[in-house]
């Protein structure tokens, strides 16, 4: 069995987060700069067996594009580019943002830890791996 990896991508930074091996929880990988994250996933991919990449897919309100999948698009090309032999699949990311920072401060965390973005986009990505594993077991108990 392989991991799953997701990434929240940024122009500036982006959050990764990955699958155990029998796909039951998501962990945070951290957050990257955008420019490095090629070279992460490369290192990755070659130490751990991973059979699917989900990235964060940008939506509005009306189920329209948002202004940041203009820059998300090319990557998720050079992704499939890259790595052709493993999946790229993208997953709705709307709220990811808001629901992290909610989650930061159930947990506790002062204003200036929750001013980490960073941080956010770290649990950004956990979040969106986290709801594509249970929008994958609804589908499977359908």
């Amino acid at each position: 069995m392989g991991r799953i990896i997701a990434i929240d991508y940024g122009k500036k930074r982006v959050g990764l987060a990955a699958t155990d091996e029998l796909k039951i929880i998501a962990t945070s990988l951290g957050t990257l700069h955008a420019k490095d994250v090629l070279e992460f996933l490369k290192s990755y991919l070659a130490s751990e067996n991973v059979e699917c990449i989900i990235v964060g897919e940008p939506k509005q309100m009306n189920n329209e594009d948002s202004e940041s999948a203009r820059f998300i698009e090319p990557f998720v090309k050079l992704l499939i580019k890259t790595f052709p032999a493993i999946p790229v699949k993208r997953f709705d990311e709307r709220f990811t943002s808001k629901m992290a920072f909610q989650t930061m401060i159930d947990a506790g965390l002062k204003k200036k830890d929750r001013q980490n973005k960073a941080l956010i986009d770290s649990i950004s990505a956990t979040i969106i791996l986290q709801s594509y594993m249970e929008s994958m077991q609804y589908k499977e108990n359908k």
